[in-house]
């Protein structure tokens, strides 16, 4: 049954609307995506993060749901999600969705009928207030939102929407609105999904106080981890909780909340590493985090589909990332982050890149790979807003980038064409061909991260190898260890590993040849931008 697995997995983020397109129409979707699982699953990830497929507008990429239950049909049909599974438990492929339900589209029959008569009982399943009045919560795009209240002319009344205004806020104090949710998870659940993904935590934890304020909303997420737990024990409920460190334990609930949290305060001190091609802010943040509890764990990212949010950074921190990957007010996106992939953030610099995969792949938690990560895919800044990063996957040089046959203006997103980061150029066909390529070295690095046990559950501990600009980890599990180090430099360097922390060390895996680990002075030799994962030599089996 493998009830820890997520613990030692790796998970790809796929947006099924841009990743295959398998009719012709310009959209990607479902029989598109079953068809490059392989892909997925070469690359050694081995959970598929599938984005919203469900009835909708798509005027939030699929987050402004009509319809939980349903597949938009651009996108396919319940069998043909079906089909997906099996083919993904087939090849080893376990699949988390999005639970969307801090909000729906205005265009849900729920909130059509809400607005229409005020005796309906779908009226309580949303905020409403007859003037605005003042929360504890705020815009989440304030450059877009200057409120979070719209007013109604059907209904006579405001609305609250803490996203878009076409996404007014569900009414999770509500029994009835509960009932849904566990509905839709039982729905899921019961096809064979592995768990969710669940949007917006902290704002359904927000509405969950106003039943219990006692229980300060923790409650909600106990009894989503008992539904869950319950149908299918090995299921995970993954939180976006995008909030300071010392609430991490509230979203645990002492492990019997969330399974894991994506972390942010972590992905923000990287990015602050990163420009500061220094270790150390890394390393302050490991030592300052709480541990997960005992079944809980962290999920740990360089990009996905929404901005680079940085708001776990003090001002002047968060100032000194935008100045070194966002320098241009166009790369920035509502005043807290970055609409950048990671390949144009580095310079398009190959070496840098694969150190950040291999910086945040040694790091302790469940890695997380955005679709196009694997080749250095750029972003499209005509586009607005997040949308930058969301664009057609790219198979190879075709007219159509192998992601459809449709002409241009047909395609749910338009391809990135000509210069550095082009389809001409940057596709997974030209890389499959060289055992250099981007894409090779990150499915190495992902494959061997998964062998690595250690890594994925183990205990993790900083050390002070000599270097500010290599982050050095220890990471042991069931009295096996493995080191690893990353210079996020660009000088060559060379580090001392202390004594005690591993003796008789061997490569495992390493960015280039280095002559080995020399036991009498403990030194190990680092290239600019290099990386090495080594075991003392007694822990290798054969």
């Amino acid at each position: 049954m493998q009830p820890l697995w997520y613990r030692n997995s790796a998970v790809y983020a796929v947006d099924p609307v841009l990743f295959n397109d398998s009719d012709g129409d310009g959209w990607g979707d479902l029989r598109g995506l079953t068809q490059r699982l392989d892909h997925v699953r070469g690359l050694g990830a081995t959970c598929l993060w599938l984005l919203p497929f469900y009835t909708s507008p798509f005027r939030d990429g699929g987050y402004d749901v009509n319809d939980h239950l349903a597949v938009d049909p651009r996108l396919g049909d319940l069998p043909d999600f079906v089909e997906l599974l099996e083919k993904a438990e087939e090849i080893g492929l376990r699949v988390i969705i999005d639970l969307v339900f801090q909000h729906t589209s205005d265009q849900h029959p729920w909130f059509q009928e809400a607005r229409r008569d005020r005796t309906s009982p779908y009226r309580d399943y949303y905020v409403w207030a007859d003037e605005p009045h003042e929360t504890d919560v705020e815009p989440i795009f304030p450059t877009v939102e200057d409120d979070v209240w719209t007013w109604d002319e059907e209904a006579q009344q405001y609305y609250r929407h803490v996203f878009y205004r076409h996404e007014p806020d569900l009414n999770l104090a509500n029994p009835r609105v509960r009932e849904e949710m566990y509905r839709v998870m039982a729905f899921w659940l019961r096809l064979g999904v592995s768990g969710f993904r669940v949007d917006a935590v902290p704002y359904m934890v927000e509405r969950a106080r106003e039943a219990d304020p006692a229980e300060d909303g923790r409650w909600l997420l106990r009894e989503m981890r008992d539904f869950v737990s319950l149908r299918r024990p090995n299921a995970v409920l993954i939180g976006e909780v995008d909030v300071p460190i010392d609430e991490y334990d509230d979203y645990f609930a002492d492990g019997q909340g969330l399974t894991m949290l994506l972390d942010f305060w972590l992905n923000n001190h990287l990015f602050l590493a990163l420009a500061r091609s220094d270790g150390e802010p890394l390393a302050r943040a490991l030592r300052e985090q709480p541990p997960p509890p005992r079944f809980g764990q962290y999920a740990n990212w360089l990009r996905h589909h929404d901005e680079l949010d940085l708001e776990r950074l003090g001002d002047a921190d968060r100032e000194e990332v935008m100045r070194a990957f966002a320098p241009e007010r166009s790369m920035r996106a509502y005043g807290r982050g970055i609409r950048r992939r990671l390949a144009p953030i580095l310079g398009g610099d190959e070496r840098r890149i694969l150190m950040a995969h291999a910086l945040m792949l040694s790091l302790p938690g469940t890695p997380l790979l955005y679709y196009g990560e694997e080749i250095g895919m750029g972003d499209e800044l005509a586009r607005p807003e997040r949308l930058a990063v969301r664009t057609p996957m790219q198979w190879s040089d075709d007219a159509g980038a192998g992601f459809s046959t449709a002409p241009p203006e047909r395609l749910a997103a338009p391809l990135i064409t000509g210069g550095r980061y082009g389809h001409e150029r940057v596709n997974v066909y030209a890389q499959t061909l060289r055992h250099d390529s981007l894409l090779s070295k990150t499915g190495n690095l992902v494959r061997t991260r998964l062998g690595l046990r250690e890594l994925g559950l183990g205990r993790t501990r900083v050390l002070d190898v000599g270097r500010r600009a290599v982050l050095a980890l220890r990471h042991d599990h069931e009295g096996s260890t493995v080191i690893t180090v990353v210079n996020l430099s660009a000088d060559d360097v060379e580090v001392k590993v202390p004594e005690g922390e591993g003796d008789g060390l061997v490569d495992v895996l390493a960015d280039t040849g280095y002559p080995p680990f020399d036991a009498g002075t403990r030194t190990l030799g680092l290239s600019g931008y290099g990386y090495r994962w080594l075991r003392p030599r007694q822990h290798l089996v054969g």
